[in-house]
């Protein structure tokens, strides 16, 4: 399967201004959203807490991580992201494409929107 990728906006919750927006990487092997750990304070967004992650090469690493609103394909959602290392490419994680219902079509690889999301 190749790369599937969106623009993604974050934004600290409750606010109106100040957000990063960029394309992101999709990647349904991870579950928490990545952004470099600058642009995420830049626009306000506070570490609440830290995690410890494996990673793809099976090291674990802890990160810290904030809340922000996670908008993408005319949809919102909030939830976890990573204050990732500088220079990191931004990542969207499974969490937020479940919470709208959206996929990754792996014929095609792009993203498809289930007719409705699951409550069962």
């Amino acid at each position: 399967m190749g790369l599937t990728y969106v623009t993604v906006s974050l934004k600290r919750p409750g606010t109106t201004n100040g957000s990063f927006e960029s394309v992101f990487l999709v990647d349904t092997g991870v579950s928490d959203t990545m952004a470099p750990a600058s642009e995420l304070t830049r626009i306000g967004i506070e570490p609440a807490g830290k995690l410890t992650y494996e990673l793809a090469n099976g090291t674990l690493q802890e990160y810290s991580f904030g809340i922000a609103q996670i908008e993408f394909m005319g949809e919102i959602t909030a939830g976890r992201v990573i204050f990732g290392p500088e220079g990191t490419e931004p990542i969207l994680g499974v969490i937020a494409l479940q919470s709208v219902g959206i996929i990754v079509d792996p014929r095609t690889e792009s993203l498809q929107r289930l007719p409705a999301i699951p409550l069962k």
